[in-house]
């Protein structure tokens, strides 16, 4: 499975819109800024896409609580076909962090492997 997070504010400063060539930015929205909404999602390609909302941005607590929820679906996975679930993710502070990496082994033994992406591009690759 390949995890990411991503968010949205449900208030938009005028820097991120469009508008027509000659034309002034206008945004219409309440004048109350409202707050993020984020995403945490989980795809398996041709097979399934699990995911979590939060109000506000994910942190490691709520970060663990998932991954607690897909732990418990890689231990039936191992338990019913022999086979480790793999979740590819980036070196996000959530996927790093103290209380995160306390979980690691725990999660391994439930059958779930994380697979962390490279922090950089490798540097001195032929173009």
């Amino acid at each position: 499975m390949y995890l990411d997070e991503s968010g949205c504010q449900l208030w938009s400063p005028n820097s991120y819109s469009y508008s027509r060539v000659g034309e002034q930015k206008r945004i219409e929205q309440t004048q109350q800024r409202k707050g993020r909404m984020s995403i945490l999602g989980l795809w398996q390609p041709d097979q399934s896409f699990k995911y979590a909302l939060a109000c506000g941005s994910f942190k490691s607590k709520s970060y663990i609580k998932v991954i607690d929820w897909v732990a418990e679906l890689a231990s039936q996975t191992l338990k019913d076909t022999g086979r480790m679930t793999v979740v590819v993710q980036d070196n996000g502070s959530l996927h790093t962090s103290h209380l995160t990496r306390q979980q690691w082994q725990r999660w391994r033994s439930q059958g779930l492997f994380l697979f962390f992406l490279p922090p950089e591009p490798l540097r001195n690759e032929p173009n």
